[in-house]
């Protein structure tokens, strides 16, 4: 079977695995001050240009959402988000599981604009009974959005004012951040996210790592007690040096760029051949996920030789299905596609 169902299903790097390797006899303390952690995130905070960063490290992209969410807004409060939005969608209610309510707004290509976020802060307070409703405290977006989609640094800067002019936390999901960042269509770089953002997180399950987030709290912006608050949540590693050495292995020269730049030229090869064979896009898309619109019987006969992700019914006889590219795909892997296509 041909594997383009999404960019987390293989392991790791093979550099994380021989230094996972290399340093696993070697002791070091607990719960995220080990000297790998140390080190990953001053090197990050160094790539970000945000030497007042502090950078936390979680294990997944759900439990890297609640717990900043959970922390950085009060009990009861709102996140506004593309309705297509991870927190609004895929993560089976663990933002309400918070105690947070999650306000879907429509989405473009997967993004929300400032305006939108304006109108909708502004119909709140203009409501005479507001105290008496969930208070709007924080934008969230994804950058890819869930459409492979990216958020140009004018968008980025326009929702940034918003939400400083509205005191709303401005949180951008990073899972596929790399792909975001090495795309051939995007102006915006991580300096201007760490510039613009309150906080944001760097993901490393979908991009080289076995598994961690890097969370990037912005300007100094860490809420107090963090530690004890992934704690209650079940969100602190003993052993964070497993998280904490992915990453130091990845910010070492370029590694995370150069493989998440891997999987931008892979996805391009894969547009070229899908075009070539006559496929209808359903969104385009400048990052690693290509969505294409196929008919239901052909799904099914391509599901025998290939995986790929389910997207939406389109109508009655289409889909609209996901092909990912990842940072370990080959140029074998689109060629092997296209004998099945």
């Amino acid at each position: 079977m041909l594997s383009f169902e999404s960019d987390y299903t293989t392991g790791c790097h093979p550099m994380i695995l021989e230094r996972l390797s290399e340093t696993n006899l070697i002791s070091q303390p607990g719960y995220g001050f080990d000297e790998y952690c140390l080190s990953a995130a001053e090197k990050i905070k160094k790539e970000c240009g945000c030497p007042d960063a502090e950078v936390e490290f979680l294990a997944g992209g759900t439990q890297t959402n609640q717990v900043v969410i959970a922390s950085m807004t009060m009990d009861g409060d709102g996140i506004i988000s593309a309705d297509t939005g991870h927190i609004n969608g895929h993560e089976a209610g663990a933002i309400e599981l918070t105690g947070h309510k999650v306000f879907g707004l429509k989405h473009t290509d997967g993004k929300i604009s400032a305006s939108q976020v304006s109108d909708f802060v502004d119909a709140y307070y203009a409501d005479a009974n507001f105290e008496h409703m969930v208070r709007p405290a924080m934008v969230y977006i994804s950058h890819p959005t869930e459409y492979g989609t990216l958020y140009s640094k004018k968008e980025l800067s326009e929702l940034s004012t918003v939400c400083r002019e509205k005191n709303l936390v401005l949180f951008l999901d990073g899972a596929r951040l790399g792909y975001g960042l090495m795309s051939y269509k995007t102006d915006v770089s991580l300096k201007d996210i760490a510039a613009l953002t309150d906080v944001f997180y760097i993901g490393g399950t979908k991009v080289g790592a076995l598994c961690g987030e890097a969370v990037v709290f912005t300007h100094s912006g860490k809420p107090e007690r963090f530690l004890a608050r992934k704690k209650q949540r079940g969100a602190l590693l003993a052993k964070g040096r497993l998280l904490g050495l992915q990453f130091d292995t990845l910010f070492t020269d370029g590694l995370y760029y150069k493989i998440a730049r891997n999987a931008i030229d892979r996805a391009e090869d894969l547009k070229a051949l899908l075009v070539k064979k006559g496929y209808k896009f359903f969104m385009d898309s400048p990052t690693n996920q290509q969505f294409v619109v196929v008919d239901k019987k052909k799904y099914e006969e391509m599901k025998k030789v290939v995986r790929t992700g389910f997207w939406e019914n389109v109508d009655k006889d289409h889909v609209a299905i996901r092909f990912a590219t990842s940072w370990c795909t080959t140029k074998e892997d689109i060629e092997a596609i296209e004998e099945v296509l």
